[in-house]
């Protein structure tokens, strides 16, 4: 055996440690499927399937690394006992597309509420901050040694969380910063967004107004609220994607968490207000299904713009 640097050899100590220390966590999660009917690789299947519109036999072993012979023999199982339903890939007779059912998604229901619960009781052990450290930790490891195993990288996984204290100066100065830099704004647009945090903070109303924070590798990537407008109509407000998310479809996702809970809580409608030269947001807002309603010219911010309010009826929408 070829001898290592000694600080690769630390390293790959650190790493061991780890990853005993992890695999003594897992099976802790894993306490959850001893009073169910499945193993822990059954398990593992139902949960693809059930995360998944589809998926053949062939992407099932390769992603979970099982035996083909062992999924065949799962699979089997779970068909016999309606959890999941084939019909031949259209581009490829030979294969077969596996989709659950709703009897499978039934029998998943408590796997995942297990398992959920667990993973929740182990992180509110840890202050809010410490789990933000927690889960960017996790990210990191997954995004570089999943990018260095596979063809391809993995996407970052980005975490959506409510407001917590430090947050409203953030959406304040991250505004501020980067509309300064991308449209040449002055700082009385940050003065704007200070004000409309500051009113957050000071009305706020858990039932039925709501801040995402975005988190990537625990550092905050973007934000958007929903705030009461009146008692029908929801507003959509301070919708903002670092450039470091950007392309990760994180805007798509923001609006669509506004929109279902303005939705459940009750609101009839939702209206924003943008300006034309936004053309990523007013994208966002469009395929989300809003539509322009008005335009009006202004001076502000330093700058010559036109204002845009755009709306969505929440009635017509799936819940």
């Amino acid at each position: 055996m070829p001898t290592l640097a000694p600080e690769l050899e630390a390293r790959i100590a650190a790493v061991r440690r780890f990853s005993r220390f992890y695999t003594r966590q897992l099976g802790l999660l894993q306490e959850s499927l001893v009073h169910t009917r499945f193993s822990l690789s059954e398990a593992r299947v139902l949960y693809e399937l059930a995360h998944r519109d589809s998926v053949t036999a062939s992407e099932l072993a390769t992603d979970l690394d099982l035996d083909h012979g062992y999924l065949s023999r799962i699979l089997r199982r779970f068909a016999e006992d309606g959890l999941l339903a084939k019909k031949c890939a259209p581009d490829d007779a030979r294969q077969s597309l596996i989709t659950i059912t709703a009897k499978g998604r039934k029998a998943f229901a408590p796997l995942n509420k297990g398992s959920h619960d667990q993973v929740a009781a182990m992180l509110q052990q840890l202050s809010s901050a410490d789990q933000s450290r927690v889960v960017g930790a996790m990210n990191t490891v997954e995004t570089l040694l999943g990018a260095s195993s596979q063809s391809s990288p993995s996407v970052p996984a980005i975490i959506l969380r409510t407001h917590q204290p430090g947050d409203m100066g953030w959406v304040t100065s991250a505004h501020g910063a980067l509309y300064a830099q991308e449209y040449g704004w002055n700082i009385e647009f940050e003065a704007l967004v200070a004000k409309i945090t500051a009113e957050f903070i000071e009305n706020f109303d858990a039932k039925r107004e709501r801040c995402w924070i975005a988190e990537l590798d625990g550092e905050r990537v973007g934000s958007v609220f929903v705030v009461r407008k009146n008692d029908d109509i929801a507003k959509l407000r301070l919708l903002i994607i670092d450039p470091r998310a950007r392309g990760l479809k994180l805007g798509r996702r923001l609006v669509e968490e506004c929109l279902r809970f303005a939705k459940a809580a009750g609101y009839s409608s939702m209206t924003l207000w943008t300006q034309s030269n936004l053309t990523a947001a007013r994208a966002i807002y469009q395929r989300a299904g809003f539509t322009l309603t008005a335009q009006e010219p202004h001076h502000s911010f330093g700058a010559d713009l036109i204002g845009e309010t755009w709306d969505i009826n929440l009635r017509d929408r799936a819940s």
